[in-house]
């Protein structure tokens, strides 16, 4: 073989080469969110951005790892509207083992492309909650919020083609299952030990999305876990209806002494911080307005009650009305978001303590003797720098001043005790002292 020959053949090799590695099928990638705890609006932008990021890395599909005891319902809506639209496959997989998808989390399950659970695992109780006063609403407008629900889960399991008449015992009778029982009613697709074991069965799935079908292809696929931002670290722990409601109070707390001690500037400030971060946290958990404007109305009771002289009855009065507002605050739909029964009856006790002794103070500073000023002198005890017949000097709190005696005729030497009686202008009228 000639050397031009050679050279022709290796140049031919090396553009096969080329080629083939161009065309190389590149390696697959699955986007994965992990969403624990309860559903609320951090969860509905959280989802958001991993759906706009699979997209944008072409990845194979998007995994939501759920573990939650349900959440906001308006949340839990804006969630499934993000799924049904979204351009590439949603997969829920309720993990890990001893999690469970509740509540709203049976709503996002099914609403997902395909739905896998862990073994140990449960699913179910959807029934609406009403977490206001007692957790009491109008039977009437109970039944049309499950009535709502009810039709609404419907549709999304007839979407997914998985068990409807389930889905709506879920609702209407608060049922619950298990993994097992879940993949054996057509709940759910399938149950994956780990995420390795998931992609593993994943591999090959035919989806449809955006009336399209697609193939999903994750064996041997690259995992991108998606990690919280610091903003959506600290969004998700002061959107705790517990810690929402620690900050309002203590907010309420340092303003109060801030308002009584102008000038200590610590108690505003850490005061001001708080209610900042309160009024943040509670427009997260959406928020009962009658609610906080009876605790707001309670402060006021309060300090009216330190001003006006009505012995305790405003005070009544503002511990009822914080007792209420704490219990009204959350919004009756946060499903299985509310602030702990334990926590109000902490704070309203303490608070309640703490103005009641304010006002005790105030009370007993009015029935006080005066300290200062001419009705201060009155009881006070002098020494008479004179002899007094009818009127003289007396040295009093280390000042000298003009006194007359109350009882004419009598004589009280230089040196000896006189009590005040009352002051007259500028003079002090005494006795003897013990006389």
């Amino acid at each position: 073989m000639s050397k031009k020959k050679i050279i022709c053949l290796v140049f031919i090799c090396f553009l096969l080469y080329l080629s083939s590695s161009s065309y190389a099928e590149p390696a697959s990638l699955v986007e994965v969110l992990s969403l624990e705890g309860t559903i609320n609006p951090v969860a509905v932008e959280r989802l958001d951005k991993a759906i706009e990021l699979a997209v944008e890395n072409k990845a194979q599909c998007l995994i939501i790892q759920l573990d939650t005891p349900g959440g906001l319902d308006t949340s839990m809506r804006d969630m499934i509207k993000l799924m049904m639209n979204s351009e590439i496959p949603i997969v829920v997989y309720v993990a890990p083992k001893g999690g469970r998808a509740a509540s709203a989390g049976v709503f996002i399950t099914l609403a997902a492309h395909i739905a896998a659970m862990a073994p140990g695992t449960n699913i179910g109780a959807a029934h609406p909650v009403a977490m206001g006063i007692g957790g009491a609403v109008d039977k009437e407008m109970m039944e049309k919020v499950v009535n709502d629900a009810a039709a609404y889960v419907k549709s999304i399991a007839q979407k997914r083609n998985r068990n409807v008449e389930w889905a709506e015992k879920a609702v209407r009778e608060s049922v619950s299952i298990t993994a097992e029982e879940a993949l054996e009613l057509n709940v759910v697709d399938l149950m994956a030990e780990d995420m390795n074991d998931l992609l593993e069965k994943l591999d090959g799935a035919e989806v449809e999305v955006m009336q399209k079908t697609l193939t999903v292809m994750t064996k041997g696929a690259s995992l991108h876990f998606m990690e919280m931002s610091f903003r959506e670290k600290v969004l998700q722990t002061i959107a705790d209806p517990n810690l929402a409601y620690i900050l309002l109070m203590i907010g309420i707390w340092g303003i109060v002494l801030e308002f009584f001690h102008p000038g200590s500037l610590l108690p505003g400030i850490v005061g001001g911080i708080c209610l900042i971060l309160a009024f943040f946290a509670l427009q997260i958990l959406s928020f009962n307005m009658a609610g906080l404007v009876l605790i707001f109305l309670a402060v006021v009771l309060f300090v009216l009650d330190i001003t006006v002289p009505s012995y305790g009855a405003l005070t009544i009065g503002g511990i009822v009305s914080l007792a209420l507002g704490s219990l009204m605050l959350i919004d009756p739909s946060a499903i299985y978001i509310s602030i702990s029964l334990e926590y109000i009856v902490i704070m309203v006790a303490f608070t309640s303590a703490l103005f009641i002794f304010i006002v005790g103070y105030a009370i007993k500073a009015q029935f006080k003797k005066p300290a200062t000023g001419p009705e201060g002198m009155v009881g006070s005890t002098g020494i008479t720098r004179s002899n007094l017949k009818t009127k003289g000097k007396i040295q009093i709190h280390g000042e000298i001043w003009n006194a007359i005696l109350e009882s004419s005729g009598e004589v009280i030497r230089k040196g000896e005790e006189v009590e005040v009686v009352r002051v007259e202008g500028m003079r002090l009228v005494v006795k003897k002292k013990g006389g």
